[in-house]
């Protein structure tokens, strides 16, 4: 029995606590009730800012290294030994500052024979435009000469034809005199038989008187004087006959003379016509052997375009001679290696006495007045990056500082893998601090909004009809407005449209608010405009 009480005391006890517990949970419920009923009564107690007017930024921060925008391989273009080198690694070098040099002893042998090369071209040259002269002045005076003789013979053809022509005009009045003569003679010889026939018929005339006369004598019938005077008239008809027929012959011979003088001038005619033939074909013969012999000395000019290209060739020979020896002293000259640039020697792979071969760096010269912070940035970030935009730059090797800069390269393609674009950001670098491969970040404002209306985050609200903020007016009334979010930084957002600057909106509340409901506020601020720089 007593073990029976003894294990009922705990649960007893167990049940008591319990009953009480829930007496305490009852109460309390009570209680919250009450203070929610009371609560239900008041206005609820909220948190307001006023929105704020100011410049907007936001600022883009990359990762990057610097580099030397000009880093120089100092090599050889010669082989050779290595006579001279004694810049090290952090020397500071200028412009032109011999650096290295290379054994040259080759090259110099080189640069003599191409110099006697030229000398003896130039020599060559020289001898063939002497030559050149004395064969164009003999084929000028040549030309003038045959030239000359062309003038000359086509003078002595038309002498020769001006001749001709004369002395056949001249025949040809001798003939036309004779056959004058001739007509004139026959013309005499005409008059004369007429004459004859009338002498003739005279002297018959008288001749028949006579005998009548002697007749009438014989018979008495007259007298002896009439006979005698019958006679001397016969007499002298018969001279007149015989003077007659003397003419005659006279004529007849002139006119003989006249017709072999004819034949004689005919002939002459014939000779001056052959002999001024004869003698033009020669003066022509002797003009096409002129022009002949002036063609050829012609001829002799087309051997000066063989000179000239001769002399052409010569030229090219002295020119290439003289290129040989302008490259030898070149390659000479690339014996001694300069610094192209102001800045250190960052790196040295030889050491005097090795042989160098072209193309192999023996120093490397990095210019350091200005860097390169090299960084790379998203597609979005790339679109609003530019040439010329400004920069702050944070080192890691120099935390003291931000160091102002601005971009100068943008690289308009992505890199395949990461797809990320490569900006680089020049830095001045006068005292040589910034070294090249130190690490830092680049701070870029991508974007800028002038008197933007600013609100924290925590005032904006996500609901299905979009985003919405709750306003307090100056009645103390909550008001829910939707708005236009725009850009964002860490301390809160741009609102591009359904608030004003200077408007309160609720950053916290002890519960739900509803629009147009009376709201006390906690410590608010006064609604005035901020604009902050």
């Amino acid at each position: 029995m007593k073990r029976w009480l003894i294990a009922l005391i705990p649960i007893f006890g167990l049940g008591a606590l319990v009953s009480w517990r829930l007496q305490l949970v009852a109460a309390d419920t009570a209680a919250k009730e009450k203070v929610k009923s009371e609560r239900g009564k008041t206005a609820p107690l909220v948190s307001v800012t006023p929105a704020v007017v100011r410049d907007y930024s936001r600022t883009y921060t990359a990762i990057g290294t610097i580099e030397s925008p000009h880093i120089v391989p100092i090599a050889s273009k010669v082989s050779g030994r290595l006579m001279f080198l004694t810049a090290r690694e952090g020397d500071r070098v200028t412009t032109g500052q011999l650096l290295a040099r290379i054994d040259a002893s080759e090259v110099d042998a080189d640069v003599r024979r191409e110099k006697a090369a030229l000398a003896e071209a130039r020599s060559r040259l020289a001898q063939a435009q002497l030559t050149q002269g004395s064969t164009d002045v003999g084929i000028d005076s040549q030309i003038r000469q045959r030239e000359a003789a062309v003038t000359s013979a086509n003078a002595d053809m038309v002498q020769a034809q001006e001749t001709n022509v004369g002395e056949l005009e001249e025949a040809a009045a001798a003939v036309r005199d004779v056959i004058g003569r001739i007509q004139s003679a026959e013309a005499g010889i005409s008059s004369a038989q007429a004459d004859i026939r009338s002498a003739q018929a005279n002297l018959e005339n008288a001749q028949v008187k006579l005998g009548r006369v002697q007749a009438l004598f014989n018979q008495g019938f007259i007298a002896a004087q009439d006979v005698d005077d019958a006679r001397t008239t016969v007499s002298v008809h018969k001279s007149t006959v015989d003077a007659v027929m003397s003419k005659r012959n006279s004529a007849q011979a002139q006119r003989a003379s006249a017709e072999a003088q004819k034949v004689s001038a005919e002939r002459r005619v014939d000779v001056v016509r052959s002999r001024g033939k004869a003698n033009i074909e020669a003066a022509r013969a002797k003009v096409a052997e002129a022009k002949a012999a002036l063609d050829v000395a012609q001829a002799n000019v087309s051997q000066r375009p063989a000179y000239r290209a001769g002399i052409a060739a010569l030229s090219a020979n002295v020119a290439a001679s003289h290129a040989a020896v302008l490259q030898a002293e070149a390659r000479r000259s690339e014996t001694e290696l300069r610094s192209p640039l102001d800045g250190f020697v960052t790196a040295r792979t030889l050491d005097p006495g090795a042989m160098a071969s072209p193309g192999q760096p023996i120093l490397t010269v990095q210019a350091l007045s200005q860097v390169w912070m090299t960084a790379s940035v998203p597609e979005d970030v790339s679109r609003k990056v530019t040439v010329g935009m400004p920069a702050e730059i944070e080192l890691d090797g120099l935390p003291e500082k931000r160091i102002s800069g601005h971009v100068v390269q943008v690289n308009p393609s992505a890199d395949v893998l990461s797809r990320q674009f490569t900006i680089r950001v020049g830095l001045s670098n006068a005292g040589a601090a910034i070294k090249p491969g130190m690490f830092g970040r680049v701070h870029l404002v991508v974007e800028r909004i002038l008197g933007a209306v600013m609100i924290p985050r925590e005032a904006v609200k996500d609901t299905l009809a979009g985003r919405t903020v709750t306003v307090v007016g100056v009645d103390g009334k909550a008001e829910i407005r939707q708005v236009v979010i725009g850009a964002s930084d860490p301390t809160g957002y741009v609102v591009q449209s359904g608030l004003a600057g200077g408007e309160n909106v609720i950053v916290m509340s002890a519960g739900a608010i509803k629009d147009g409901a009376n709201v006390r506020v906690n410590a608010a601020k006064p609604a005035t405009v901020q604009k902050e720089k």
